[in-house]
This record gives C-alpha cells, structure tokens and sequence, in this order.
C-alpha cells in the first residue's frame, strides 16, 4: 500500500534532488556560472584598487562604479530577448550554447588579467553580465520543467542556497588569488577551468524543449514592444507580479547591505580589512540556512504564508543592527584593527554577526517561496518571459539602491548605522504594502500557524 503523496515529501530528503539527473548539472552549472562572474568581477575590482594605492590610477571610484553598473546594463538591454527565446527554444540547448560562450570569454579574460587590462576586462565583465542576462530566465523557467510541483520549492531552496554561496566564493577566491604573485593568471587559469567544467555538466541536464504554441509565437526583436508585452503577461496575474516587486525589493535590501559591508567592516568597528570577508560570511551563510529552512517550515510545499515572517525578520534584526551597533562603537573604543578572531570574542561583536546571519536567513525565508509562487501560477509558454521582466525590475531596484546608499551616506551624511535603520524601516512599508495589496500572503500565514 503506497503512503500519500503529502507524507512521501515530508519524509524526502532535502537533499534528494542531488541524486537526481534532471536536477544535479543544472545545478553545478549555474553554480559555476555564479561562482565565475564573482571571481572575474570582484579580481578586477581589486587589481582596480590596487593600481590606485601604487599611483597607477586616479580613477577608482568611477572604474568601480562603472564595473557595477557594465554588469547590471545588460539586464535592462536583453532580457526581454533572453525571454523570448527561453520560451521558444529547448533550454538545456540553450545553456549549452551559453556556456560555451563562456568559456571564449574566460579565455580573453585570462589575456586581459595577464596583460592587466583594465579595459579589456571591463569590456569582458560587460560580455559576462550580457550571458547572466540570457541564462537568468532560463534558470528559473527550467526548475518547473524538470522538477514535480511538490519538489519545487526544495529545488529553488538549493539554487538559491548555491547562488549565494558562489557569490561567496567568488568573492573571496577572486580578491585572495589575485593578491598574489602571478595571481591574475591564476585567476585566468581558474575561470577558464571552472567555464569548461561548467559546460561539460551542461551537456548532462536532460532536454527541456518549448511547448508547441511557443515554439509558434512571433520573435521580436524590438526590446521596447516585447518589455511591454512582457509586463502585460507579468500582470496578468497580479499574486506573481506582486512576487516580482518582492523579489526585486529584496536585491535591493540585500544589495545595500552587501555594497555597505566593506566600510562599515573598516570605519564603524574599527575591523581589519579581513574582518569584511568573515561579516560578509556571516550574511550569505544566512542567506543559504534560510533558503533550506523553507522546505523543512512549509514540509516541502511551496507556502506562501512564510513570505511576511522572512519580512518582518529583515526589519528586526536590522533595526538590532542599529542599536548593536552603537553599542559596540560606545563599548570599544580604544579597538583599532579588529581582526575576526578578536571580533567573534566580543559580546556586541558576535551580536553583530548573528544580526547579519538572521538578516541573510529570514531574506531566504522570504525570497525562496516568492520564486516558487512564480513557477507555479505561470503557464509553461510565457514562464521565461514573466521572469524576463522579474530580471529587469530588479535591476532598476539595484539600481536604485545604490542611488539611495549615495543619497544617504555622500550627500545626506548618515552614518552607516543609520542608513541599515532606513532601509529596515522602508522594508516594513514596502512589504507591508505588498501585504495589503495581496491578502494571501498573510491568510496564508494565519492558516500556517493554526495548522
């Protein structure tokens, strides 16, 4: 007699998908994908950096800041383009033309990070943000395809888990390996290696091919009609536009925490540049916890009812933030140049981390079930282009984030501190907007906590 279906998902290892051909090179590959962008970006901000401490640069602000923003362009030119065609072709195929992109990219990246070329790098990262824009709505829209609805929300839990951690990675490894002697070519070596190790396990994910009626639809390639079409399919259904917004809100919420990290590493706690990678560490780790603690929460159904608890504890621990941090400046100020391991021995110091950790693993909370909302209300034959638009708003809300933290720390003057405490106030609103707009969210959570 077989068990129901409810009680075989709850007793699903939460990890049983890596066993699984349909989802385990999928997921080596995007997790390499992300792992490169991150190592070759974050190698060329520091070999930027550098030039400038050696007298060789002038410009460091602005080539850092136009790194960022020649990463974030490509969304806004061809994701509705990327949409279109994730919706038409068969996405495996599609990844694997991408990939191999990539790997031709690497290979010029490993000229330009041995000739130390400034400039051909950016014009290498601008490629590398033009291939995260085509693979973002397939990346989403191929979970569905291959996965059941009850192991939806397990496999965007472990993608999401694997993105942060590879920006993780690729933070540390890049600014770590670059550093040393010969390090730009070994970053080179690194990426061109981890491109063809990527494209290999792309040649493994199963076929996804399009339905037949979008396989038939017309391919545009005028990327003001199609953004607006798109957004038309994104509202038609106003629960999965409403995701959208959320989702968008939290990269710029994660954003601003991530961008700020550094600095208030260095000139609130007083920290060694080292104690950034550990705070960094700490938020991404959360990040990750939360992504798995979703599955175990909702028992592997997708539930919409975690969304305004991973909500309210992005506004709680960053408003603690706030005061955790005052009280830290208040108590050591004698400190210089904390290092990670004096650090964590301090009481507002390990109250800070877990502040950060909480903050990373309620925004898992809150994101993970958001995507899976999207899966599951859209129809196979738009799914890419409605995540196409998901791509788009989330770069006009990374942007604006980083607007904000200039408005706010230059030209404002708050502290650091004090900027997290808007941000935390703004989330409250933002979502509870959100919330009010759409009641399912929370009479989702009302029958989550009584059942």
């Amino acid at each position: 007699m077989h068990q129901p279906q409810s009680d075989q998902v709850n007793q699903r290892s939460l990890f049983h998908l890596f066993s699984q051909r349909r989802f385990l090179p999928f997921f080596i590959t995007q997790f390499l994908g992300a792992l490169n962008d991150n190592l070759f970006k974050n190698a060329l901000l520091v070999i930027v950096v550098s030039n400038a401490v050696a007298g060789a640069d002038s410009n460091t602000n602005f080539i850092t800041n136009l790194a960022a923003g020649l990463f974030i362009l490509p969304y806004f030119l061809f994701s509705t383009t990327a949409g279109q065609l994730a919706d038409r072709y068969d996405k495996a195929l599609l990844i694997r033309r991408i990939k191999i992109a990539e790997i031709v990219l690497m290979v010029a990246g490993c000229y330009a990070l041995w000739r130390t070329d400034v400039n051909l790098m950016l014009c290498i990262l601008f490629a590398l943000g033009v291939q995260s824009a085509f693979f973002g709505p397939i990346k989403y829209s191929i979970i569905p395809q291959h996965l059941s609805a009850d192991e939806l929300l397990a496999g965007n839990a472990q993608v999401g888990m694997g993105t942060f951690v590879s920006i993780l990675l690729g933070t540390l490894i890049g600014g770590w390996l670059v550093t040393a002697e010969r390090g730009p070519v070994y970053v080179g070596l690194l990426a061109t290696g981890l491109a063809i190790i990527g494209w290999l396990s792309s040649r493994k994910i199963p076929a996804a091919p399009a339905t037949s009626a979008a396989q038939q639809s017309d391919l545009s390639l005028n990327p003001f009609t199609v953004t607006a079409r798109n957004f038309r399919l994104a509202r038609e259904n106003p629960t999965v536009f409403y995701c959208i917004i959320a989702i968008s809100w939290f990269w710029l919420y994660g954003g601003s925490f991530l961008t700020q990290v550094p600095n208030y590493a260095v000139t609130v706690l007083q920290g060694h540049p080292t104690l950034i990678s550990m705070l960094l560490g700490a938020f991404i780790v959360g990040v990750a916890i939360g992504s798995l603690l979703c599955h175990r929460l909702s028992k592997g159904q997708v539930e919409p009812g975690l969304v305004p608890i991973g909500g309210f504890g992005l506004t709680l621990f960053a408003v603690d933030l706030f005061f955790t941090s005052g009280m830290y400046q208040a108590t050591n100020t004698t400190l210089l140049g904390v290092r990670p391991m004096t650090f964590i021995t301090l009481i507002d110091g390990a109250h800070i981390m877990l502040d950060l950790m909480f903050i990373g693993m309620f925004g898992g909370m809150l994101v993970v079930p958001l995507y899976s909302m999207i899966q599951q209300r859209t129809e196979g034959n738009t799914r890419a282009r409605v995540l196409s638009v998901n791509n788009i708003i989330n770069a006009i809300f990374m942007v604006v984030g980083a607007l904000m933290g200039m408005l706010f720390l230059s030209i404002l003057g708050w502290t650091i501190p004090q900027f997290f405490l808007a941000i935390a106030i703004m989330n409250a609103v933002f979502l509870s907007v959100i919330f009010a707009l759409d009641n399912i969210f929370v009479q989702r959570l009302l029958a989550w906590i009584t059942n």
